[in-house]
């Protein structure tokens, strides 16, 4: 009988988590499904934005191709809810925080606010980083590549795959202090083997700057460099937050629990 009920309160329990994962999934994709609604309006625009870099990269009087019957209309369509998704970030973030929070001590928890803020911010700041920067140095030295006999015009539907996986690259680049810090504060990796595995998060950095980015140096150097440095940065800031994970008594675990 112990056995069974104990198997009906671990089967009750991961319904009642199957139902709130549900509910923060419902709750973050109806603000993203809103917020996309209110930008469709400006979907063509917000598509100009994004191919500026390109546009000004290259020959005066250049634009970019279609080659797809209805590309014009998806692409921009596409963008605009990458957008919103971005705009809804913090939102998004919270309610997986909010999801994970029952199961952290109070004094975790409040880590949650700060940890949801700096990573969005961290994100958009890697996007930024990336398109105001780097496709700035990226577009205008590879099209100066390019043979007088050849004329360039990028398709819509392949730069917006290249810009959506540099921006995902630097978004993700630029959260690396955040998650140094996570890993040290919740006592998953002790700060000391953060810094002594240094060597190999260098050479990482450089095997991942070559898989995702074009095959050239600027590109590669410009994703590698970053983050490398924003590892330094972690492991400066770690010490910081750099506690024990356990509740120090039996009363914090407890009260976390009867919340």
């Amino acid at each position: 009988m112990a056995e069974e009920n104990n198997t009906a309160g671990t089967e009750d329990t991961f319904i009642s988590h199957l139902i709130e994962l549900r509910s923060r999934i419902v709750k973050a994709a109806a603000v993203v499904l809103v917020v996309f609604l209110c930008m469709m309006p400006f979907a063509a625009h917000i598509f100009d934005v994004l191919a500026a870099p390109m546009i000004h990269a290259l020959p005066a009087g250049s634009k970019m191709i279609a080659t797809g019957v209805i590309t014009p209309f998806l692409i921009p369509i596409k963008v605009t809810m990458l957008v919103a998704v971005l705009v809804s970030l913090p939102w998004v973030l919270y309610q997986m925080w909010a999801f994970v929070a029952p199961g952290l001590y109070t004094h975790e928890k409040k880590l949650i606010a700060p940890l949801v803020v700096s990573s969005s911010l961290l994100f958009v700041a890697g996007v930024a980083f990336c398109y105001f920067f780097v496709f700035g140095v990226v577009f205008p030295f590879i099209n100066n590549f390019a043979p007088k006999s050849v004329s360039v015009a990028p398709d819509i539907d392949s730069y917006v795959d290249f810009v959506l996986t540099m921006f995902v690259a630097f978004g993700v680049t630029f959260e690396v202090p955040v998650i140094v810090i996570v890993l040290v504060r919740m006592g998953v990796v002790p700060l000391q083997k953060l810094k002594q595995i240094r060597p190999y998060v260098i050479v990482g950095a450089f095997v991942i700057a070559a898989v995702v980015t074009p095959p050239d140096i600027m590109s590669q150097l410009l994703l590698a460099v970053p983050l490398v440095l924003l590892y330094e940065v972690g492991l400066f800031v770690a010490p910081i937050f750099e506690r024990a994970t356990r509740a120090p008594d039996g009363k914090e675990a407890e009260s976390s629990a009867s919340e």
